[in-house]
């Protein structure tokens, strides 16, 4: 049946693709999006039956991938649920560490390319379940060496599994939306930050959302996420300045606050794309 269903679904499409070819060619016949219609959670064991949510209540989760609670990553995140929160989503704050999530591999839960039905580990499918059961992703942490640290990597590794994103030709997590909330301590004048830009977007919306299935993906990065001002000279050298303490520090925080804020703002405003 699974080689039928390759077969047979991109006929399904065809309707979508006729359609989108007339818009090309005369927009005044775009339809509007639409809201993706819910899509069914997995089964809490295999062989169990699968229901259909029919809620239109509009979920986000939100992502900490930090070891720390008091961290900025932390306070970021909750700035976002509160923004999403108050644009009328339904917030499901997963916190990584503080929820005890394991980002190493295992063999439960490692992909076997000849089996895309493979039941993983119970607290994989859990983390299925809920990206699932959202509409939109938002992925808050700290930029390590250009890139995403091991706890979101891990997360990436074992629950973004082949079979449930990737490797179908109707991808389950098609119409999504996700914003990659990046922070860094680089300072905006760094030259760093374009090469860190650059691989930040080629590896989370290239590399991996778009690769299964996303309909957006947008990497907001956060400069300053430092109290210590970072840049790199000329010759290579990092060069920290001295700790903003006070008001400055203060200062400093609302503009990174406004920043986020206005990541997540301009993210919510672009148009759905129908899935």
């Amino acid at each position: 049946m699974a080689i039928l269903d390759d077969l047979l679904s991109p006929l399904e499409h065809l309707p979508w693709i006729v359609q989108e070819l007339a818009a090309v060619l005369d927009p005044s016949t775009r339809t509007r999006p639409h809201r993706r219609r819910r899509r069914p959670a997995l089964p809490e064991q295999p062989g169990d039956t699968v229901t259909q949510d029919s809620s239109d209540v509009r979920t986000a989760l939100v992502v900490v991938a930090h070891h720390r609670t008091d961290s900025l990553t932390a306070h970021t995140a909750r700035r976002a649920a509160a923004q999403l929160e108050a644009a009328g989503y339904r917030v499901d704050l997963l916190d990584l560490h503080a929820e005890g999530f394991d980002p190493r591999m295992n063999e439960q839960d490692q992909p076997d390319w000849g089996d895309r039905e493979k039941a993983y580990s119970q607290e994989t499918q859990a983390h299925m379940r809920r990206i699932l059961d959202a509409d939109v992703l938002v992925p808050v942490f700290p930029v390590y060496w250009q890139g995403v640290p091991a706890l979101l990597k891990g997360w990436i590794d074992r629950v973004w599994n082949y079979g449930f994103a990737y490797g179908r030709s109707r991808p389950r997590l098609a119409g999504k939306r996700v914003l990659w909330l990046g922070l860094a301590g680089a300072t905006a004048g760094d030259p760093v930050v374009e090469g860190m830009q650059s691989v930040l977007d080629t590896v989370l919306n290239e590399g991996i959302a778009y690769y299964c299935g996303f309909s957006r993906s947008t990497v907001g990065l956060l400069l300053d996420a430092e109290d210590r001002p970072q840049r790199i000279d000329a010759e290579g050298n990092l060069l920290v300045g001295d700790a903003v303490a006070g008001a400055e520090r203060e200062a400093q925080y609302a503009d990174f606050d406004r920043r986020a804020h206005r990541f997540v703002e301009e993210f919510l405003e672009e148009e759905l794309v129908a899935a």
